[in-house]
């Protein structure tokens, strides 16, 4: 196992988070569940991820500065432990006959703002972990772990909900977490030395990373391309389900999207053991451009196997750019400021996602769909390559949002600031002060 020598800290802390990312999958699929079960709106159901979303975004600038201050293992530990009693105590209304929806909203809002904190301090504790050149593969490996939490979380749930009951599914989350707790008791992390003096003000050195980030055109571009991607795919997620639905049926699109998850387990399983490419800039771009080209396959046809391929590939090509684009940003940016610069990755994120959420449904229904109805201002010329009718409207949907995500890649390509960011841009000292936090050290 020469790929992984030397991370010992780093694999406790991704096994422990692991489990507990499994453990969150599970919860929010079944929690989801006895909403809709329970009320039968699809309003109150979809309120679960506004309850998930808005507090994330609203927090998550002074949640990087904060990291950036803080010892980053005991601030995942505190995450993982507000988060585990949170599950306990819906567990414990669940049990009582207490539970009710405002608690639901309240219990995933506060572990959302918990999440907030852990992942720009569990992304920021990575280059105190690994090497240089060990970086690439091992955010494949953390692509992996989110790969597994996304196709297991789901599958357990189904089986655990009809066999231990909701109460005993927040109880196994509760768990997990308190798995993600013992790993990072027994692991290590340097705390980074503080580059630059601290600023007086949270606000101010909250902008310290943004200001990082636009002073260096290279930067500052691959945020805006990270932006338009995840816009793009926000838009997509939404509208595969009614694209598959036009010509297949609901257990057809359960396989699709179980495949759609091994693209995205098979790709970091492949990025943890290969690295991905040498220049990590050709990981973003290059793999950009290829999910582009395969998100418009999705609307060539009305065909599932046309679907099921485009999918699986498109999710394939996922955890090479996410890794390369994270250990691009981990070997770019000091230690001291990594929390603030994942953190306003996170917001814009948070941002475009929901945005491309709200936009597919409008999109679909009053734009893309009449026009390709029989009759429609596109159903003679667009209309004679991809067909006509339900669903093609969609289609070509995703042949523009394919297209718009390929030009968003080329795009940045032509730019040389951002396609030479490793030339141009010294990779950051890791200052470390040389004492790591460990067992028995005080919290």
């Amino acid at each position: 196992m020469n790929l992984y020598a030397g991370l010992r800290d780093f694999l406790l802390i991704w096994v422990g988070q692991l489990v507990s990312g499994v453990g969150s999958r599970l919860t929010s699929f079944a929690l989801g569940i006895w909403v809709y079960q329970s009320t039968g709106s699809t309003t109150q159901f979809a309120l679960i991820f506004v309850a998930m979303a808005v507090p994330a975004l609203l927090i998550s600038p002074i949640a990087g500065a904060l990291v950036d201050r803080w010892d980053r293992r005991r601030t995942m530990i505190v995450c993982d432990a507000v988060s585990a009693l949170t599950m306990v105590a819906l567990a414990v209304l669940y049990a009582t006959d207490g539970l009710a929806l405002w608690h639901v909203y309240v219990g995933v809002g506060i572990s959302a703002i918990a999440n907030a904190f852990l992942q720009p301090a569990y992304a920021a504790s990575i280059p105190l972990l690994a090497s240089q050149e060990q970086l690439t593969r091992v955010n494949g490996l953390v692509q992996t772990g989110f790969a597994i939490a996304q196709v297991g979380g789901p599958l357990l749930a189904g089986v655990l909900v009809s066999t231990i009951s909701m109460q005993g599914v927040l109880i196994v989350d509760a768990l997990t977490f308190v798995i993600g707790v013992i790993a990072l008791c027994f692991a290590r992390v340097p705390r980074p030395q503080r580059s630059a003096e601290a600023e007086d003000s949270l606000w101010r050195e909250a902008a310290t990373g943004f200001r990082y980030v636009h002073d260096r055109p290279g930067l500052y571009g691959l945020l805006l391309v990270f932006g338009a991607t995840n816009f793009l795919f926000g838009i997509a997620s939404i509208a595969i389900t009614p694209l598959v639905l036009s010509f297949a049926d609901a257990a057809l699109l359960g396989v699709q999207m179980a495949v759609g998850g091994c693209g995205l387990l098979l790709g970091g399983l492949a990025m943890s053991t290969w690295g991905g490419p040498r220049r990590r800039i050709h990981g973003v771009l290059g793999y950009s451009l290829a999910a582009g080209v395969l998100l418009a396959v999705h609307g060539l046809a009305p065909s599932f196997a046309l679907v099921l391929v485009a999918g699986f590939g498109f999710f394939l090509t996922l955890p090479v750019l996410n890794a390369s684009n994270a250990a691009l940003w981990q070997s770019k940016v000091p230690a001291d400021l990594q929390g603030r610069c994942f953190a306003i990755q996170r917001v814009l994120s948070e941002a475009a996602m929901p945005l491309g959420y709200c936009l597919a449904g409008p999109l679909a229904e009053h734009v893309f769909e009449p026009l390709m109805a029989p009759g429609g201002a596109l159903a003679g010329t667009v209309g004679a390559w991809i067909g006509v009718g339900p669903g093609r409207g969609l289609g070509l949907m995703f042949i523009v949002l394919g297209v718009l995500m390929t030009a968003v890649a080329a795009s940045a390509y032509a730019v040389r600031a951002i396609r030479r960011v490793e030339d141009e841009l010294p990779d950051a000292p890791i200052l470390a002060t040389g004492s790591a936090a460990g067992i028995g050290a005080a919290a």
